[in-house]
């Protein structure tokens, strides 16, 4: 049986098997894909602090290669489901016998919000993406529309306006939520286009994306924006693995924990982005795997003194 099973391995699941190394825990990080979430989505990480302008697959990477060469053992599976047994946890996983373990740490993080208009499922990957840096490049001197007022919009715009011949940012509201910064790069940009307050309602296309169909929320206007690419950038959901109906998750669904990232189900734990927080950064997510990882200790040890 393992002290400790976490699952998740982007920046909250890597720091927290950082510090579970350096407390000699006994411990396996479980991951459904490639190591890093969200993180890889991201061209430049320009405020995690000592790596200015790092790209998010470098960060992650190096994350990877830390944790590892603390000792961290990383294995891919998925995980379906958690029962409670004496002394723990039993974790069901894809591809192998059960993991037996005394705590959890979910540091699953949360994926890509989606519109819900017509047309997004249809072109999907035929000029809808979720990715600007994955997919952006494929886009080079052609005309696309970014969807979203938030950080990532706005970056997401920016970064595409170095390689696209115009980029239209289309955001429901009438000033963005973007930092201060980074809406101040984006409006000396002079390839990009604002549409506040307007929304999508649909993404128009034939074999692939032509463009979409904006209305404003105001006046009623509808006008119709040529592009070859939509970018969706409009928050995220959280991925709680289906265990809201067992561990306590507030409204939208991310796990209710506080700063010791301690869930309401004693020895389970979340950090990062899939917990209830007030920012969602990378620099916070890593703070949450050491948070955990110091409660989690004492857990344990609370757990030892009792048999």
């Amino acid at each position: 049986m393992y002290d400790l099973v976490i699952i998740g391995s982007g920046p909250a699941g890597m720091a927290a098997a950082i510090y579970a190394a350096r407390a000699e825990l006994s411990f396996v990080v479980l991951e459904k894909g490639v190591s890093g979430g969200q993180v890889l989505n991201t061209s430049d990480v320009d405020n995690y602090p000592g790596l200015p302008g790092i790209s998010g697959f470098d960060l992650a990477e190096k994350l990877e290669e830390h944790a590892k060469h603390c000792g961290a053992e990383i294995r891919m599976a998925e995980v379906t489901e958690f029962e409670k047994i004496e002394g723990g946890f039993r974790i069901s996983i894809d591809s192998d016998d059960p993991v037996e373990t005394r705590t959890i740490l979910i540091a699953t993080g949360a994926q890509p919000r989606k519109l819900g208009c017509p047309g997004e499922e249809e072109f999907a990957g035929m000029g809808v993406s979720y990715c600007a840096t994955c997919d952006g490049a494929f886009f080079k001197n052609r005309e696309v529309v970014v969807i979203g007022g938030g950080n990532t919009a706005v970056e997401d715009a920016i970064y595409l306006a170095r390689g696209c011949s115009k980029v239209t940012i289309v955001h429901r509201r009438d000033e963005f939520r973007a930092s201060k910064t980074l809406v101040t790069a984006l409006r000396k940009t002079p390839n990009i286009e604002i549409a506040f307050d307007s929304v999508v309602d649909e993404i128009c296309g034939e074999d692939t994306v032509t463009g979409v169909t904006l209305r404003n929320v105001k006046t009623g206007a509808i006008r119709n924006v040529p592009a070859d690419g939509v970018f969706v950038a409009v928050g995220t959901n959280p991925v709680n693995l289906g265990w809201q109906d067992s561990i306590p998750c507030d409204a939208a669904g991310y796990f209710l924990a506080g700063e010791d990232c301690a869930t309401q189900v004693p020895g389970i734990y979340a950090a990062g982005d899939v917990r209830t927080k007030d920012l969602r950064q990378i620099v916070t997510a890593a703070a949450d795997g050491a948070n955990a990882v110091y409660h989690i200790d004492q857990y344990l040890a609370e757990l030892a003194a009792q048999e």
